[in-house]
């Protein structure tokens, strides 16, 4: 089952490998990126990442899609990490059970004027319309970088920011 879907362009890392495998008691990962999917110097590199006991699988989205969609994949807590709030959408789309959706660092690596949210999110307006699709498929779609920080709705956050 998906226990939480994670907007952080920097996929696996200290804070997800850490603190939200185990605050979520995980049995693995699923990165979710074409780009990661396709680079075996990368996958190798995220896979370094992550916590012995910790599975990984790294898919392009519409594979981890297919992948989650799996009936084994049931039986498993799951982190699904994406790169951007697009893809998340892609996602949320599919599945109708996330029990967290969560938004941990974004658009620091991406080019293009973009509005801050906090100092782990910065979004184009582009993607600041993929946030408003995401939060009406998940009402309760929060900001929080780590398990130990405050959580923000995505709601409340955009009501500051619309047009």
């Amino acid at each position: 089952m998906i226990v939480a879907l994670r907007v952080d362009e920097r996929l696996i890392h200290g804070q997800v490998a850490m603190t939200w495998t185990k605050a979520l008691k995980l049995d693995g990962l699923v990165v979710a990126n074409d780009e990661a999917a396709n680079n075996e110097i990368q996958k190798m590199s995220l896979k370094m990442a992550v916590p012995q006991g910790i599975k990984c699988i790294i898919k392009t989205v519409e594979s981890a899609i297919q992948l989650l969609n799996d009936p084994r994949a049931q039986k498993m807590r799951l982190m699904v990490l994406v790169t951007t709030v697009k893809d998340a959408v892609t996602i949320c789309e599919r599945f109708q059970d996330i029990e967290l959706v969560n938004i941990g660092n974004a658009g620091k690596m991406t080019d293009g004027e973009k509005i801050t949210f906090s100092k782990e999110v910065m979004l184009t307006q582009e993607e600041i319309d993929h946030l408003e699709t995401l939060v009406k498929l998940y009402p309760n779609t929060e900001f929080q970088p780590t398990p130990a920080m405050e959580k923000k709705l995505a709601v409340n956050i955009l009501k500051n920011i619309r047009r």
